[in-house]
Parts: C-alpha cells; structure tokens; sequence
C-alpha cells in the first residue's frame, strides 16, 4: 500500500516551485521506488498486490492544487504501467481513488477554509463539500480500509490497471 499526501495550495504562478517538487517527489517518486524494489520479490514469488493511493484529484481538476492533482493523475499512469509489468507474473496493481474521507489531512484543510471564512467547520461542510458529494457526507477511513482489504485479496485477482473510485457519488455528476 503506498500511500502519502501532502498538499499546498496557491495558483499556478504563485506555486513555489521547491514545494511542487517536493509534493511531486513524496506522492509519485517514492510509490515509484516502492514498486520498483518490491516488484524483482514479487516477480519471484509470481504473486503480489500493490495498492496505490490516488484520489478523486487523480481524476479531475482542482484548481490551486496543480502538485497535489499532477501526483495524482501521475500515481494513476503509474499504476497501469506497473500492472502491465507485473500482470505476467500474478502481480496485481491498483489505485484507489478517494473523494472526501474523514482524515487529518481533510479535516485541516477544512479548518482552514472555516477560518478564513470566519464560519464553523460544519457551514463548510454544508456549503462547499456536501454540495459536490451526492451522499452529502465524508467518507470514513474504515469504508476505505475495507476497499483496500479487498483489493489485496485473492478475490480481486482479476482487477489490475484500474484507478477504482470510492467517492460518495462525487465523480458521477
């Protein structure tokens, strides 16, 4: 499971580029150099299941978030790459690609638009996220968890390639 985030946020121009680097390096270099040093095991024993962790940002445009969203989208093609790579050999790799999740990292984002608004955390929940998640919630990590459990199983052994969305509905619309 390779899984990492950071984020910061500023329009394009005003990105500085030391932190796209280091977003850039952290989310897509180091699952890069997981699969690659894990694959020549994997190879060897015919068997494997690497699960990388993408995101509904991987998928569509945020604006001010051109790193977060280019590591995304790059774990995503690095993602097909591998499985057709490791495909021969029963290595299965798959990106999960979540919306909203109740973590840490969501949770400071959302303080920081509560405060910059000078609003409750809950008013931004009802105003700015539950509006772009038909479910008009946040996913918790343990939905995600169980998501993952099952991509590392033998019942998913057919599922390789895929950028497999778990979102509320976000990515329907």
């Amino acid at each position: 499971m390779n899984n990492a985030g950071l984020q910061h946020v500023a329009n394009i121009e005003d990105f500085p580029t030391e932190k796209f680097e280091q977003l850039i390096r952290v989310m897509l270099v180091g699952p890069f150099l997981a699969i690659k040093h894990a694959f020549p095991v994997m190879k060897q024993q015919r068997y494997g299941r690497i699960i990388n962790m993408a995101s509904i940002n991987g998928l569509v445009g945020f604006a001010g978030k051109a790193a977060y969203n280019s590591a995304k989208h790059g774990v995503i093609g690095l993602t097909k790459v591998a499985a057709l790579e490791g495909a021969p050999y029963g290595i299965t790799v798959n990106a999960l690609c979540p919306g909203y999740v109740d973590t840490e990292l969501v949770r400071g984002q959302l303080a920081d638009l509560a405060a910059t608004r000078n609003v409750p955390l809950e008013k931004v929940l009802e105003e700015v996220i539950y509006p772009l998640v038909p479910q008009r919630r946040l996913l918790s990590v343990e939905e995600v968890a169980h998501y993952v459990l099952f991509l590392a199983g033998e019942q998913a052994k057919g599922i390789t390639g895929q950028a497999v969305v778990i979102d509320g509905g976000y990515t329907a619309q």
